[in-house]
C-alpha cells in the first residue's frame, strides 16, 4: 500500500512538473538539439509511466527500515540540500568536493579515501564538464585560479 501512495504522490508531482516543463520553462536560445528545454520534458514524461507501473504492480516486500538507516537517509537529504545551496557560492569544485567527501564518510569510507574521492570528483568533474562537454559551471570562490 505504501508503494501505491508514494507512486501516486510522485505521479502528481511529475504531472505538475511536465505541465510546467511544457508551458513555463523557456530558454532564450538552444545551443544543442536537446537544449535546456527538452531535458525537463523528457524526465517528466519518463517518470509518469514509471509511476503507473508501480501503481499497477507494487512491490510485495515490506520496507522495514532501522532507525540507523532512516537517520542515514535524512543525512543524505540534508547533504543534497546543502550541495544545492552551496553550489553557486562555493562553485562546482568545492561544493562537489564537500558533498562527495561527506557522502563517502557516510557510506563507510576511510578519511583518506574520502578526501581523494571528493577531490578527484570535484576537479575531474569540473574539467570534463567545462572542457569536453562545454557546460557552464560556477567556479565560485576559485574563480581567480581557473
Amino acid at each position: 500500500m505504501a508503494d501505491r501512495i508514494f507512486s501516486f504522490v510522485i505521479l502528481l508531482i511529475s504531472t505538475g512538473y511536465v505541465i510546467m516543463a511544457f508551458t513555463v520553462i523557456k530558454a532564450p536560445f538552444q545551443y544543442d538539439p536537446l537544449g535546456p528545454e527538452s531535458w525537463p520534458k523528457i524526465l517528466g514524461l519518463a517518470a509518469i509511466p514509471c509511476c503507473f507501473y508501480i501503481l499497477a504492480k507494487p512491490d510485495v516486500a515490506s520496507l522495514n527500515t532501522t532507525q540507523r538507516t532512516a537517520l542515514r537517509l535524512l543525512t543524505l537529504l540534508a547533504l543534497l540540500f546543502a550541495y544545492a545551496w552551496l553550489f553557486q557560492p562555493l562553485g562546482f569544485i568545492l561544493a562537489t568536493f564537500f558533498f562527495c567527501f561527506a557522502l563517502s564518510l557516510l557510506l563507510g569510507a576511510t578519511l583518506k579515501s574520502s578526501v581523494i574521492f571528493g577531490a578527484a570528483t570535484g576537479v575531474v568533474g569540473y574539467f570534463v564538464c567545462t572542457g569536453l562537454l562545454e557546460l557552464n559551471l560556477p567556479a565560485g570562490i576559485l574563480k581567480q585560479f581557473l
